[in-house]
């Protein structure tokens, strides 16, 4: 990609950033609307349980699924079992 593509790749990016932003409004958060009653905030122990222990383990369990799933498949595979190969091979080419 050449730098006039670069440049206008980046400036919409930032651009669209900038008005998605601008267009959001955090403020509209802190006033309660009828009816709303929200519970009890979560711990340190938690947050850090919900958004940081949890997506670990999920990755690992997923990431351990994939490996198994890959080595049983390799054990199956009849292409690369049944190849005999000489270790030592011999020319009988004279000069």
């Amino acid at each position: 990609m050449d730098k006039k593509n670069a440049l206008r790749a980046g400036a919409l990016a930032a651009g669209t950033t900038l008005m998605m932003l601008l267009l959001s409004s955090p403020a509209s958060a802190l006033a309660r609307d009828d009816g709303d009653d929200p519970g009890s905030g979560l711990n340190v122990i938690e947050t850090l349980g919900l958004f940081v222990f949890a997506p670990i383990v999920l990755y690992l369990v997923i990431a351990g699924l994939v490996m198994i799933g890959d080595k049983t498949h390799k054990k199956k595979d009849p292409t690369s079992s049944n190849i005999a190969t000489k270790a030592e091979a011999k020319s009988e080419v004279k000069a």
